[in-house]
């Protein structure tokens, strides 16, 4: 059981699909099996230690109900058509998904009844009602 511990495996994608796109021609019988060079490890295991680049956008908020609450009503924001799509960059509206987004911050405020600050209650209540008349607004 040691020896198979100890035994180096190596896995290699032979399908033609997967090296056709990495620019390889077609396998031939007599291709022989290569090991990485000593260089390309030392240059990979290299470039894992280095560290990430920092957010274009500064440092993550912490995590808080008041930060939760926002990104639900930032999602909502852009389902109704308020704010473009990030990652599209097209402004579109989705009622559906408006609404389910809508009616979470709704579940969560009866969830959480008796248990939120007098600020975080306050924000959870201001958010709904803005988002609900932009709702109504918006569908007409």
């Amino acid at each position: 059981m040691a020896d198979e511990e100890n035994k180096g495996y190596r896995v290699e994608d032979r399908r033609f699909i997967h090296r056709q796109e990495q620019g390889a021609q077609e396998p031939t019988a007599q291709e022989p099996k290569t090991e990485p060079k000593a260089e390309e490890t030392k240059a990979q295991e290299a470039q894992a230690k280095e560290p990430k680049a920092k957010r274009p956008h500064g440092p993550l908020p912490p995590l808080t109900l008041s930060t939760f609450v926002f990104s639900l009503n930032t999602s909502a924001l852009v389902h109704l058509g308020e704010y473009p799509d990030p990652t599209t960059g097209q402004t579109g509206t989705d009622l559906d998904l408006a609404k389910q987004t809508i009616d979470l911050l709704g579940l969560l405020k009866d969830k959480t009844k008796g248990n939120l600050s007098p600020d975080e209650e306050q924000l959870l209540d201001a958010v709904l009602f803005d988002l609900r008349m932009r709702f109504l607004k918006v569908q007409g």
